[in-house]
């Protein structure tokens, strides 16, 4: 686990201000990043319902110190690096805050229904006309346009109607989500993809424009070879479990003790997977010879494999695959994968202060990026809930400054 870098380092994003009027995953994924590059990121709270739903999406829950938790693990996940404003929308008084800080940001992100924030004043047409060069970032689950426009969007939804939930799980089984909300988090990827491109072009010309990101467009978009194997066969795909479309034995296997992963990727691969166990009869059965035969041949092929692993203790088998070069490996808990020696060396976890918590840190998912010259910082633990509403001012004012300095 480790602690901030250093503080004085430069980042990469310093001197953008983001206005963040997105909740849930997708949106505050994207505003995260942005917070992890350096962009000075506020993050509008209902005060009506208490905020992001997030926070309530619990247990667990940060312990605080005066034991009114609105920290929950889920929340944390995506909203560190942000200052939490409490603005009732609904109101002018809420409205004209915003305002304020959209005539100084330089990105708007908001996840509300298509034409949500109009009856507010707070849409693109409107922000643009007081900040022409803004970037303004709109996810919904479906799109502005479209015939289903008008519906909500959640992970689960979005995983269902964008084709994901139909190649994944166990053949024979039920359709099943993946196990975290990746929609939503690709979503958010997209996002920052494009709200960054967005500025590079607003930089560079002075004119700012509205991103329509749908979570099912998104969702539909990173089904990259499934997808465009049905485009170019025009067949279905189907539920395979753990096993590839294109290519085999690349699959979830049995030893002795538990299972392990084996993913040969090519001929000189499986050479190498026949020459580990001694298989000579497989190393030149002509039903294996190339991938697609071995794909052809799929269920003998990992019939002869089981056999094979089985043989052996996971241990062993993965020594012996290693020894080879065949890519293999271990199917780790959560806790095995984040407390392992490459977690800890790649900075997988970090421990962030957090005043208003007992323990007086967080322990929160590292960035996975790695930059020579503008590191992560992790300079704000995720905010209690309008924590820096009284500040909001001064916290223009400085960002005034910085841009004015720049």
């Amino acid at each position: 686990m480790t602690m901030p870098s250093n503080p004085t380092a430069p980042r990469a994003l310093e001197g953008v201000l983001v206005l963040d009027l997105s909740r849930i995953l997708a949106g505050p994924t994207a505003t995260q990043l942005l917070g992890d590059l350096g962009a000075t990121v506020i993050k509008i709270e209902n005060p009506i319902t208490g905020g992001d739903d997030t926070r309530r999406w619990g247990p667990p829950y940060a312990e605080t110190k005066d034991g009114q938790s609105d920290l929950s693990a889920y929340f944390m996940a995506a909203n560190r690096n942000k200052f939490s404003v409490a603005a009732d929308l609904s109101t002018p008084e809420g409205q004209e805050l915003v305002k304020q800080i959209a005539a100084q940001a330089q990105i708007v992100i908001e996840n509300y229904k298509p034409r949500g924030l109009k009856k507010y004043g707070l849409d693109y047409a409107a922000l643009s006309e007081i900040n022409p060069s803004l970037v303004y970032c709109s996810i919904s689950g479906f799109g502005q346009t479209g015939p289903n426009r008008e519906r909500p969007g959640y992970d689960l939804m979005a995983q269902g109607f964008g084709g994901i939930m139909s190649i994944t799980g166990d053949p024979d089984g039920a359709p099943m989500k993946v196990g975290v909300g990746i929609a939503d988090v690709m979503c958010g990827m997209y996002a920052t993809v494009g709200m960054l491109a967005a500025l590079r072009h607003a930089e560079a010309t002075g004119e700012g424009q509205q991103i329509d990101l749908a979570l099912v467009d998104s969702q539909m978009a990173w089904l990259v070879n499934e997808g465009t194997n049905y485009l170019t066969s025009g067949k279905t795909p189907k539920r395979r479990g753990n096993g590839h479309p294109n290519i085999a034995p690349y699959n979830v296997f049995a030893t002795k003790d538990g299972h392990i992963i084996l993913a040969v990727g090519n001929d000189t691969q499986f050479q190498s997977f026949c020459r580990a166990f001694n298989c000579s009869d497989l190393a030149v059965d002509p039903r294996f010879a190339t991938n697609p035969l071995r794909l052809e041949n799929r269920v003998a092929l990992e019939t002869a494999v089981s056999e094979t692993i089985g043989a052996h203790s996971s241990q062993e088998t993965l020594a012996m695959l290693q020894a080879q070069g065949v890519p293999c490996g271990p199917i780790n808990t959560v806790e095995e994968a984040l407390t392992s020696p490459q977690a800890i060396e790649r900075g997988a976890v970090v421990k962030v202060s957090a005043e208003a918590t007992s323990a007086g840190t967080v322990n929160l998912l590292g960035n996975p990026l790695k930059f020579s010259k503008t590191p992560i910082q992790y300079v704000k633990a995720p905010p209690k809930f309008g924590e820096d509403t009284e500040n909001v001012f001064d916290l223009l004012s400085q960002q005034m400054s910085q841009s004015q300095s720049q």
